[in-house]
């Protein structure tokens, strides 16, 4: 059985050495009185229920799966499900971040993605039902009416009801514009709902007393395409006006889809039959409402994969300091033993630390993301507002995109380290890398994701996001131009911002000759900017590295040689990332469709 232990030493290094956590969120009037020791005892606390509570449930919740009652559209989780859950929203971890108005605790979002960290690492499965309903506490607190704030957003922020967002169809998943959900308008000022969703994560289960439903349909007067999409709240069961539970809403149930992963989380199939409804924001403005959630689960998505990336990584570390297998090739490392243990072994040393590097890059990203989100949504300067909300805009792709991507390479790595035993299911391995597969596609696959970032938010303003980014990593390098001991670092870095330059261009100006050439270098583009925003901080954790490896802490030793393999081994891939790209849209389009 898989075990994990939470890696607070580097998370706290990431929050306080490498980006100051504490200092940058104090400049805001909400965190005025936040200290590194209460975010820390946090983080212990949280780790402690990761780790003791959830990650023993998640073979059992592989194994068991949801199981639904077809006559009463009831779904019931994997044992322990529901007492983790009830124990989670007891202990206060529900309201961690959400605003005191709704009973929230008001800390930081930076540590809530902390702690979410650790919950996805110890079950991502079970980590979908609570973190789902973030999203839709952000949505509604963005967007919804009064009315709708006071009814739902105390119950999301208790735990007591949790959320869920429905979007794809049977006949359109990223192409929104064709979903055929109907709301019919009511005297009353509510809509009747009629339609049907797939892939609905958390869809329906048995841990809270109500679930959140935030809707995507169309008005009877709507226009075509995705102009013409309205977002509605819709209630598992109708809330009284005192604010008990009335009757069974029209939206339920009607299949539970079987998957390749995240079995203990009921992915369901949702029939609405004159489900009732409240119009949340505008008519016809439905997707810009729902995208405060979507970009809040990319940036969830990303976080569950680091989390996978972490768990693998330590349990195939453990295995190959165990695992005996041939001698070195240079001489025996334990001759006290029949064998060396695999981890003696140049490929296993790499596998190993290629899972370590893309953790500890992801995990420095995910928390740079959060803080700059925070300060986004409540800095007092509106122009740091307004900077912050462009680095989010721009690195939310590459959260969800890169970092989902390396953890699919990480897991099958480490699944690879255990040989055969790693297609055994008690050793954990193989769950972990079909649970990490699912990220690469929902919340908008990858490929989307590469669109959006070379699209919308590179080329759409004409490269004005990522020069600020840009600008970030310029001042780095300059600070940093008379330290000898840090050109290692520097250089390449320094090197890859002006080849990102030049390639950003090049891909533009094709670009505009023809849009295909876009789609057919942004996979390839969102890589080679991953890698630079990595090799940024890779870059700045060596620094700190070098700065305290005289103390003679072994942590800032495996730091510096992390950073000096992601250097080596990882970051070179730009340059066969942007030969690729470069070839552009013709190796694509000379064969003829009938010949495929």
């Amino acid at each position: 059985m898989p075990s994990y232990t939470p890696p607070l030493r580097d998370m706290q290094f990431v929050i306080h050495e490498l980006l100051g956590g504490v200092d940058e969120l104090k400049k805001i009037p909400a965190y005025g009185d936040l200290d590194a020791d209460t975010v820390n005892a946090v983080l212990e606390e949280g780790g402690k229920f990761a780790s003791e509570v959830l990650a023993p449930l998640n073979l059992v919740g592989d194994v068991e799966g949801c199981t639904l009652n077809k006559e009463t559209h009831e779904v019931t989780t994997p044992k322990g499900f529901k007492e983790a859950y009830k124990q989670y929203t007891e202990n206060g971890w529900s309201a961690l971040s959400a605003d005191p108005e709704w009973g929230g605790q008001g800390l930081p979002l930076l540590v809530n993605q902390a702690i979410y960290e650790m919950l996805n690492s110890a079950n991502q499965a079970w980590t979908m039902y609570p973190g789902l309903s973030h999203g839709a506490h952000a949505c509604l607190e963005a967007h919804g009416s009064a009315e709708q704030k006071a009814m739902y957003l105390p119950k999301l922020t208790s735990g007591e009801w949790t959320g869920t967002m429905c979007l794809t169809e049977p006949h359109c998943g990223t192409d929104l514009g064709l979903l055929r959900t109907k709301a019919e308008p009511q005297a009353d000022g509510t809509y009747k709902l009629t339609g049907a969703k797939i892939f609905i994560s958390a869809g329906e289960h048995d841990m809270a007393d109500n679930i959140v439903h935030l809707v995507l349909a169309r008005l009877p007067d709507a226009p075509a395409g995705s102009k013409g999409i309205s977002l509605f709240a819709v209630p598992k069961f109708l809330v009284n006006a005192d604010g008990s539970l009335g009757a069974r809403n029209g939206i339920y149930c009607g299949g539970l889809e079987h998957k390749m992963g995240i079995h203990g989380n009921a992915t369901a199939q949702m029939v609405l039959e004159d489900a009732v409804g409240t119009l949340v924001g505008q008519p016809h403005r439905g997707l810009p409402a729902m995208f405060v959630m979507m970009n809040g689960a990319r940036l969830g998505v990303g976080n569950q994969s680091l989390g996978l990336t972490q768990v693998a990584y330590e349990n195939a570390v453990n295995y190959a300091k165990d695992r005996v297998q041939m001698r070195a090739l240079s001489g025996p490392k334990r001759p006290d033993l029949a064998a060396d243990p695999i981890i003696v072994h140049p490929d296993v040393r790499k596998m190993l630390l290629t899972a370590r590097a893309y953790a500890e890059g992801a995990r420095a990203l995910v928390y740079y993301v959060a803080i700059e989100l925070d300060k986004a949504h409540n800095h007092p300067d509106e122009a740091v507002r307004k900077e912050s909300d462009d680095i989010v805009a721009l690195l939310t792709p590459i959260v969800k995109a890169f970092i989902t991507d390396n953890a699919w390479i990480s897991t099958v790595h480490c699944q690879q380290v255990y040989g055969g035993h790693g297609f055994i299911h008690e050793w954990g391995m193989e769950q972990f890398v079909r649970d990490a597969r699912i990220n690469m596609i929902y919340e908008g696959t990858n490929t989307i994701q590469s669109l959006d970032l070379l699209g919308r938010k590179v080329l759409g303003d004409a490269g004005a996001k990522l020069t600020k980014f840009g600008k970030v990593v310029g001042r780095f390098v300059k600070e940093n131009a008379d330290n000898e001991a840090m050109q290692e670092f520097t250089k390449p870095l320094a090197d890859l911002g002006q080849k990102v330059q030049a390639f950003t261009m090049e891909i533009g100006m094709k670009g505009m000759q023809n849009p295909d050439e876009v789609g057919a270098a942004a996979v390839d583009y969102l890589r080679v900017v991953g890698h630079m925003v990595y090799a940024y901080f890779f870059a700045r954790m060596a620094q700190i590295a070098l700065e305290k490896q005289a103390t003679g802490d072994a942590f800032y030793k495996a730091k510096l040689a992390t950073a000096r393999f992601y250097f080596a081994k990882l970051m070179p891939e730009v340059e066969t990332l942007m030969i690729t790209a470069k070839a552009g849209l013709k190796p694509l389009t000379e064969m003829e469709e009938a010949l495929f």
